[in-house]
């Protein structure tokens, strides 16, 4: 069997997309050693080649091009699911006020910043970086005045009393025309391309898999998610697993092209 060192966060679109390639698909040629991260975490071991294969921010990818490539399966893209930009008090975004951000490379804090300039041009961006779970509970203690949520907290941020300034994905697809690309797979370069086709197909089976099971929402996956209600884990679910997760396909990778052409201009 292969040694392979795969990196996947805890959220649930990752550990319904992962569980049973982790758990151990029959025949499957790769033994798999999986470390779980906070997406920004996850971000930082690829800049520093210690993963293998990982499930990444789209917005990492112009900085990790010459050392990974993007597999066609095992993503986050899709419509209507990006990141909020939110308040604790105002329904205004307020430009002198800091901006907290789910980490530095992430397509949240790109896209936030894609809005900002274009918005905002040429005022002065403040911002700060923290895990996506703790910008959460910034935002809700009021410790902060605004930041950019991400993951399940786009389903509780009305509940837990949070004002929406900015649907940030929706402000990319009215721009571009394309589906959100918050995250995908990528895997070492130096890959042979059977490798390559290896890897995507047993992710398309965990995938099927997945689907193809009685419950969405399994044990494994309550476990690892940063929040306990069933029915916000299965929204999660269906929101972020997509077709696009199962092959991206041209307009996938074309998403991907729009994401860095801002990139560029950023």
């Amino acid at each position: 069997m292969i040694p392979l060192k795969l990196g996947i966060s805890t959220c649930p679109n990752d550990t319904f997309i992962y569980e049973h390639l982790v758990a151990g698909i029959s025949h499957s040629p790769f033994q798999w050693q999986v470390i779980y991260a906070d997406v920004q975490t996850l971000n930082e071991m690829v800049l520093h080649g210690e993963l293998d294969v990982a499930k990444v921010s789209c917005g990492v990818l112009p900085l990790i091009e010459n050392n990974y490539r993007v597999l066609s399966s095992g993503g986050a893209i899709g419509y209507g699911c990006g990141p909020l930009l939110l308040s604790s008090e105002a329904r205004e975004f307020n430009p002198s006020q800091m901006t907290q951000l789910p980490g530095e490379n992430t397509t949240a804090a790109l896209l936030f910043r894609y809005w900002f300039e274009n918005e905002y041009n040429g005022s002065s961006l403040l911002t700060s970086y923290d895990f996506f779970d703790q910008v959460y509970k910034n935002l809700c203690l009021k410790r902060i005045s605004q930041g950019v949520v991400i993951h399940e907290h786009r389903f509780t941020w009305k509940r837990d009393g949070l004002r929406l300034i900015q649907d940030l994905g929706a402000y990319f697809e009215t721009k571009t025309g394309a589906p959100i690309p918050l995250g995908c797979t990528v895997a070492r370069q130096l890959f042979s391309e059977d490798l390559i086709l290896s890897i995507e197909k047993e992710i398309q089976k965990s995938i099927d898999d997945a689907w193809n099971r009685n419950f969405l929402v399994t044990p494994f996956i309550k476990e690892k998610a940063q929040i306990e209600d069933d029915s916000v884990i299965e929204d999660h679910i269906r929101m972020f697993v997509t077709d696009f997760s199962y092959n991206m396909g041209k307009k996938g990778f074309d998403a991907l092209k729009e994401l860095f052409s801002i990139v560029k201009k950023n």
